[in-house]
């Protein structure tokens, strides 16, 4: 095959010119400079550049200015970074980035605050409190009871966001707020109670805690409905449960020795109350008896004395038969001797039975 050499030399020159002109290299991409060679002195229609300023306006603007709120939140809009309206669900309009900005905040989802523990991902919960080597120092629920007693009270708050202007403007960081009113209000409750009362009435407790964290909140304008307060198991710190199983029993003990006590007295004191009244009611009937007999007795007497004043060797003769009529019939033996009778006579047998 016959070279042409002079046309191969031609070819690498401007090969080597292209590699090394500015616009040009060595990866194939044609010269900028022909480019412009070959747009310049052309025109393009009026329209066409109208259309694709439109297009890259929608490209550019139009993501930020058509947004959607879904039926479950309702969308903050700030103009300048100052609260301008809420819009609601749908598809709205608002100016672009950096005039206009939205914030969607969901006013049907209840959120969920826990204190004192944490709910892994594998659905297990895991107490915060220090233990001895010092992790996971969290004593938001280690409280101190009316009875100077420490317990530890985990709960959990949930709660729903009803009035989102206040909740984004009027506090900052709303959800850190919760978190410090409901200790605050968790630590008034269980320190008016004994430890008795915050581990068997937890019910109780979480119902006047709820009532009182609302108020709270409805005082610093954070626009949060308190849905429900939980409280789990309340214990006691794992150094101190013997102790308290210890005081726990002995209370136990006592109630139980309490019981028994009441019991037999119970028993007791209506037997002995029995008792007295009888006592009572008989000796009042002995009392009238005799009053009643000496009173008679004494009437009796009067009687006589009167009859006697009148009639005294009558009454003297009647009052001497009467004790014989009422002492004879008692005697066993009656011997009636003759007053003029010096000796008594020896047959009679004196002493012995008659036969």
């Amino acid at each position: 095959m016959n070279w042409d050499w002079d046309k191969l030399r031609e070819q690498q020159k401007k090969q080597q010119n292209f590699n090394q002109s500015p616009g040009g290299g060595g990866n194939g991409i044609p010269p900028v400079d022909d480019f412009v060679n070959f747009f310049k002195g052309k025109k393009l229609p009026a329209g066409l550049i109208l259309l694709g300023l439109v297009i890259a306006f929608l490209l550019f603007f139009g993501n930020s200015m058509f947004f959607t709120i879904d039926t479950s939140e309702v969308g903050i809009v700030q103009r300048f970074g100052k609260y301008d309206r809420t819009v609601y669900p749908g598809l709205n309009f608002k100016f672009p980035a950096g005039i206009e900005k939205v914030t969607k905040v969901k006013i049907k989802r209840v959120f969920k605050e826990e204190f004192g523990f944490t709910t892994l991902s594998t659905g297990q919960t895991k107490s915060l409190i220090s233990n001895q080597d010092g992790n996971d120092v969290d004593n938001v629920s280690l409280m101190l009871t009316g009875d100077l007693n420490v317990a530890l009270v985990p709960w959990i708050v949930q709660f729903r966001v009803k009035d989102p202007y206040k909740y984004l403007f009027k506090i900052h960081d709303p959800r850190q707020v919760l978190r410090d009113l409901s200790e605050s209000t968790m630590r008034l409750v269980v320190g008016d109670r004994s430890i008795n009362e915050v581990i068997t009435k937890r019910e109780e407790i979480a119902l006047q805690a709820m009532e009182n964290l609302q108020k709270a909140l409805d005082g610093a304008d954070a626009g949060i409905d308190v849905v429900t307060i939980e409280m789990k198991r309340t214990n006691v710190p794992l150094p101190v449960q013997p102790s308290f199983n210890q005081v726990n029993q002995a209370t136990q003990e006592k109630e139980e020795m309490i019981y028994n006590a009441k019991e037999e007295y119970n028993k007791a004191i209506p037997a002995a109350m029995g008792e007295a009244e009888r006592e009572i009611r008989q000796a009042e009937g002995y009392a009238l008896n005799r009053i009643n007999r000496a009173k008679g007795d004494a009437q009796r007497f009067t009687a006589v004395y009167e009859e006697y004043k009148n009639a005294k060797d009558i009454t003297k003769r009647r009052l001497y038969l009467e004790m014989l009529n009422e002492l004879i019939p008692k005697m066993q033996e009656k011997y009636i001797i003759d007053e003029d009778q010096n000796n008594i006579l020896p047959f009679l047998n004196l002493g012995r039975d008659s036969k």
